[in-house]
């Protein structure tokens, strides 16, 4: 160690260093370091060195610098390694600007009302198979998985086909055993039938993904996101095989996260019943606000209300199952100052990351018994929105961030929240929901998945529902 370098800590194994660890449960693995360290520390992994930050106040000094550090060049190995997705002219800023412009104002409006009514859609073929009589069981993961990706595929991409339910079913079938290979396929730790079995899925999804216009070169009539997507990678000069490929990583961005989001939100309110009756009662102001015409219209009008118990719910569900890693690369050597005064030197070719996760979400130096859901943590007594918590007597910029933060925080945001919101309501409203053990608890997270945006469950939780008897 030279020039004051954070703590190294190289682990047992020659190169691997601590690889294993670390991909087998991140958050476990930085825990540990984090209390044998402190608040900076690096890591050997596969012969590289990866420096971790803990300390949500001095997150700025990494986030801020687009000198010394580069988000893209790992996003690029990325895109190779999980989606066999080369983009040489990448360019995350205009993605960024694009990205923005089809999420926001007027298109975000447009977006949500169809991922309303194909939700609607989606319930009511559900509810078809169901009778006030007849209780239906299901996963709940794969309920929430189900309906949520579906309806999300027809709002983004399904413009063509969206008739054909077989098709749905097979994109779904198909983005479940690719996402299932997904961890692995990041950290190249495929065995030899699973890396046969990702391609396979990656080559059924390119072509199932494949709109049929994008080999004749001509788009169809009517603009859907999918069309002006393509066309954007066209004017930056993407080859036609690239675009396909393309399709995959937007469906993985824009569709893996919001159905395992819903199930966490399900499963506590489940199995808190003061938080689901909270909830309940919210909704039911709504209804009565409305005057009955959210009988005729259910939630066309959810955007413009205000739902602070749901709002709190949702962001201590995202605070226990958000779970992203932030990277950078750093590309020239940088001392970075941390907020306690300290300077720490970062060296060129190394990577350094922030881990929400594990601080600001889970530090019980901000968020009194982390591990436990408390639905009104986010809320203050008069029942507003609490922006205020703070680590040994400081305020917080940082105090969740599930959404990322800065210039790389989830452009598509207010499109999930929308989309979960509207589902959540729609299926607390319109069915009785409830576990089919009264004793069950919400499955543990599949340690696995630790670095990958929402975490998903190991095992299910198994809920049965019939269609509400409207009094």
């Amino acid at each position: 160690i030279q020039r004051n370098e954070p703590p190294l800590d190289k682990g047992f194994i020659p190169w691997l260093g601590h690889a294993l660890e670390f991909g087998k449960d991140a958050a476990k693995f930085l825990t540990r370091m984090k209390q044998k360290h402190g608040d900076i520390f690096t890591v050997r992994v596969c012969g590289g060195y990866i420096t971790v930050l803990l300390d949500p106040n001095s997150y700025d000094t990494l986030l801020d610098d687009k000198v010394s550090l580069d988000f893209s060049r790992y996003a690029q190995v990325l895109m190779q390694r999980i989606f066999s997705l080369r983009l040489p002219n990448h360019n995350p800023d205009t993605e960024r600007a694009w990205m923005e412009q089809h999420f926001q104002g007027p298109s975000l409006a447009r977006l949500s009302s169809t991922m309303h009514l194909h939700l609607q859609t989606l319930l009511r073929d559900e509810e078809r198979s169901c009778s006030p009589a007849d209780w239906r069981q299901n996963g709940l993961f794969s309920l929430c998985y189900s309906l949520l990706f579906r309806a999300g595929y027809l709002t983004l991409f399904g413009a063509e086909n969206s008739n054909d339910v077989t098709a749905l079913a097979t994109v779904y079938k198909e983005f479940r055993t690719f996402d299932g290979l997904l961890a692995k396929l990041a950290r190249s730790t495929l065995k030899q039938e699973e890396k046969r079995a990702a391609g396979l899925s990656q080559e059924r999804l390119w072509e199932l993904l494949s709109p049929a216009w994008l080999s004749r070169g001509k788009g169809s009539e009517s603009r859907s996101w999918q069309q002006s997507y393509l066309s954007h990678l066209q004017t930056e000069g993407v080859d036609t095989e690239m675009q396909r490929r393309a399709m995959l990583l937007q469906l993985w961005a824009t569709q893996g996260n919001a159905g395992p989001a819903a199930f966490w939100l399900l499963s506590f309110l489940l199995t808190h019943p003061e938080a689901m009756r909270a909830v309940r009662k919210e909704i039911r102001g709504l209804r009565l606000q409305e005057d009955g015409a959210l009988q005729r219209h259910p939630l066309d009008t959810l955007e413009h209300r205000s739902t602070p118990v749901f709002d709190s719910v949702l962001s201590e569900t995202l605070r226990l199952t958000a779970a992203a890693l932030i990277t950078r690369e750093v590309v020239q050597d940088k001392t970075l100052r941390l907020a306690s005064g300290q300077a720490y030197h970062l060296r060129q070719g190394d990577r350094v990351c922030i881990f929400p996760f594990l601080s600001p979400q889970m530090d019980p130096q901000i968020h009194h018994n982390p591990q436990t859901f408390q639905y009104d943590r986010f809320l203050n007594a008069d029942g507003t929105e609490k922006k205020k918590f703070y680590k040994g007597g400081e305020r917080l910029k940082y105090y969740t961030m599930p959404w990322g933060a800065g210039d790389n925080m989830c452009v598509g945001r207010h499109f999930a929240v929308s989309g979960i919101k509207q589902f959540v309501f729609m299926v607390l409203s319109r069915l009785d929901l409830e576990l089919c053990d009264p004793t069950a608890i919400v499955p543990p997270v599949n340690p696995s998945r630790y670095g990958f945006g929402m975490l998903q469950p190991d095992g299910d939780l198994e809920v049965r529902y019939r269609l509400k008897t409207l009094h």
